[in-house]
């Protein structure tokens, strides 16, 4: 989208004022072109407020954006080391609140603005003639009563984390999981600090393989330590942990990779009582505590649980935009064009091939959901992935569109990579082999030739059938 004399008196709406809307701020800054911010909690990015005691697995320098850190040390804002890993909490206080106040950002920053809805103004979805000449429509709930914005474009980055997906093996929430809800948790709670006491001395499972899950069972395990009366279970879908333990060594971001690795460690000791293939169907209560009953009436259930901690991803919210002319991947719910390079059935490596305001365009011109949002239900996104979706789309908005076409994206591998893992330490082929032979000395090499297999619409390393790449997709 070329912005016209008459598009550029309306701001672009930035939804979300996390890590990846503060960013476009600052892109759409470095451009000349007004934009507009809507938060909708009490302070920027509310979503890393929730988890602001986690260590991140990435360091400074994935966790800042290029432009933004021009805009801030213009001001005198002296960078972080780039090779330290800061919490959460440390990339809101020492980062994002001062990119916030910063005099360029600030006067468009709305908070406690939460967007209800997005249209076109005097168009619904069905009509088409002159529909891309209308400017946006935003409802935005505020403390003082609904308000309309108009604005040339919208960027959401509202994120996912606020709407975590529910226990059921299904996709909804299992039977009784509503009911049980005030002793059900999603995230990452503060296990060791302001939540301390929900846990200390209780029998706690967890549900998921990612991450987040990993660092709940940590946490939880040195909470064990200062407490033993704290019992830990452990539900995964899948009976292969390999790819939770993930590529160790391999791993192009050596935090990432320990965190695998002392989840093993904590398995190998016993640490943990481990429940593999097991699909939640329903949570019930006794006198002794929470069951957890699963599919597989085979499988036995899971007892006496005081506390549930649900780490089983997010998913975005599209209710906000349905009223726009968007397209979605059936399944992951990001674009088509983003979803053969994200998709987790078949994306066995860590990373994505660069793209921008292409593979994240909509039938609705002007549209973009950008940073955690774009990959809709897929998981593994990186900051440093929102940052360069939004130079992209920037560049785009301003008609510059040779630079915004000049994707790069540098990312570390997880070094996972149709390998797998028999013990700690070994190493073996995994069913189709890595890349159609043996496996390699660093995984990430696999990683490379399962790229660019990928990149061509073929399957990659390991996978089955190749799904098809839209056209839109290899333009870079």
């Amino acid at each position: 989208m070329v912005v016209t004399m008459k598009d550029a008196q309306l701001p672009v709406a930035i939804i979300g004022a996390g890590p990846v809307g503060l960013a476009a701020a600052a892109h759409l800054a470095q451009r000349g072109l007004p934009a507009v911010i809507f938060e909708s909690g009490s302070t920027v990015a509310a979503n890393l407020q929730g988890y602001r005691h986690v260590r991140l697995f990435s360091p400074w320098q994935f966790n800042v954006d290029r432009a933004a850190v021009a805009l801030l040390e213009a001001s005198g804002w002296k960078a972080p080391d780039p090779a330290v890993l800061p919490t959460a909490g440390e990339v809101v206080d020492d980062y994002l609140v001062p990119l916030a106040q910063h005099p360029r950002i600030a006067p468009q920053l709305h908070l406690n603005a939460r967007v209800r809805a997005v249209s076109r103004a005097g168009f619904d979805k069905v009509k088409t003639r002159g529909r891309e000449h209308a400017p946006f429509v935003l409802r935005v709930e505020t403390p003082d009563g609904i308000v309309e914005h108009r604005a040339q474009a919208v960027l959401d980055a509202s994120g996912t984390w606020s709407q975590p997906n529910p226990l059921g093996a299904h996709g909804m929430p299992a039977l009784g999981e509503t009911e049980h809800a005030q002793r059900i948790s999603y995230g990452m709670p503060d296990v060791l600090g302001a939540e301390r006491a929900r846990y200390a001395g209780r029998r706690v499972l967890v549900i998921g393989a990612g991450h987040s899950a990993a660092g709940n069972l940590i946490a939880l395990a040195k909470l064990a330590d200062e407490d033993g009366a704290t019992r830990i279970a452990w539900a995964v879908r899948g009976k292969d942990l390999a790819r939770v333990f993930g590529g160790g060594e391999n791993d192009g971001l050596p935090a990432r990779g320990a965190l695998g690795a002392l989840l093993r460690k904590l398995v190998g000791a016993g640490r943990l009582e481990v429940h593999t293939g097991f699909q939640v169907r329903a949570i019930v209560s006794d006198v002794a505590g929470l069951t957890v009953l699963p599919e597989d009436r085979s499988i036995r259930s899971i007892s006496g649980i005081d506390e549930i901690i649900g780490s089983t991803g997010a998913r975005p919210d599209l209710s906000v935009t349905s009223e726009l002319r968007v397209r979605h991947d059936p399944w992951l719910e990001s674009t088509d064009a983003l979803a053969p390079l994200i998709d987790p059935n078949e994306h066995s490596c860590g990373t994505v091939r660069p793209h921008g305001h292409r593979e994240l365009a909509h039938p609705e011109h002007g549209f973009y959901a950008i940073g955690a949002k774009s990959y809709g239900r897929a998981p593994n996104f990186l900051m440093a992935t929102g940052y360069e979706q939004a130079r992209s789309i920037a560049a785009a908005l301003a008609g510059d569109l040779t630079a915004a076409d000049e994707v790069r994206l540098e990312l570390p591998e997880t070094g996972v990579c149709s390998v797998s893992f028999q013990s700690a330490g070994e190493r073996v082929p995994a069913a189709q082999g890595c890349c159609g032979g043996p496996p390699q000395a660093n995984a990430s090499a696999c990683c490379v030739l399962d790229e660019v297999k990928k990149a061509s619409g073929e399957a990659g390393c390991g996978c089955g059938a190749p799904r098809r790449v839209p056209a839109q997709a290899a333009h870079h």
